[in-house]
């Protein structure tokens, strides 16, 4: 018999629920997937758009979702993706960053951005369960993406959109290097 497999989504305070809960979505029509909800010490976590998430297990020692796998060196020589905002903060943890919108370097897969959560849980679900399983969830679940706007990525995006997102994530920016510098020293 197959073990199951465990999936689990690492929960932090304002954590944006998209980024977990489109791929939760999908993951869990794996045959033997259980998925969990986890966070530092097994609290509710409330989600940037005020959503709360309850019945979280715990999980070690996090402070941002997205920087678990390079604090714990799996990023090391490997292509890495993520939000491209915070793309060139992988190369603090020794990962070769990759703006494609999924990546998959052996046994780590990673994407850019919030829906590309959805578009890396299917990626797997091929690998796993063979792409006829993955496309017959994909229709189950009817994602035919077709956004209003041409203006998804960077380079997409007009001078004034990226300038006004970059200005957004400026925001943040200061907080989310300082976590970076943390967690790369953290390093195993």
């Amino acid at each position: 018999m197959h073990q199951p497999y465990l999936i689990v989504f690492a929960l932090y305070p304002g954590v944006t629920q998209l980024d977990f809960t489109g791929p939760l979505e999908f993951l869990s029509k794996l045959p033997r997937a259980r998925c969990l909800l986890a966070s530092r010490r097994g609290e509710a976590i409330r989600a940037d758009g005020g959503v709360v998430f309850s019945d979280i297990a715990r999980l070690s020692d996090i402070e941002h979702c997205d920087l678990l796998l390079g604090a714990a060196g799996l990023l090391r020589g490997r292509r890495a993706a993520c939000h491209w905002a915070w793309l060139d903060s992988l190369a603090a943890f020794g990962a070769q960053p990759c703006s494609d919108r999924i990546v998959m370097d052996g046994k780590l897969i990673s994407g850019g951005g919030v829906t590309a959560g959805i578009d890396m849980a299917l990626a797997l679900m091929a690998k796993i369960a063979g792409r006829r399983f993955a496309q017959t969830v994909q229709l189950a679940l009817e994602y035919a993406p077709a956004p209003p706007f041409a203006s998804g990525r960077p380079e997409l995006a007009s001078p004034e959109v990226l300038a006004a997102a970059r200005q957004r994530m400026d925001q943040m920016r200061d907080r989310r290097e300082a976590a970076v510098v943390r967690a790369a020293a953290a390093m195993l």
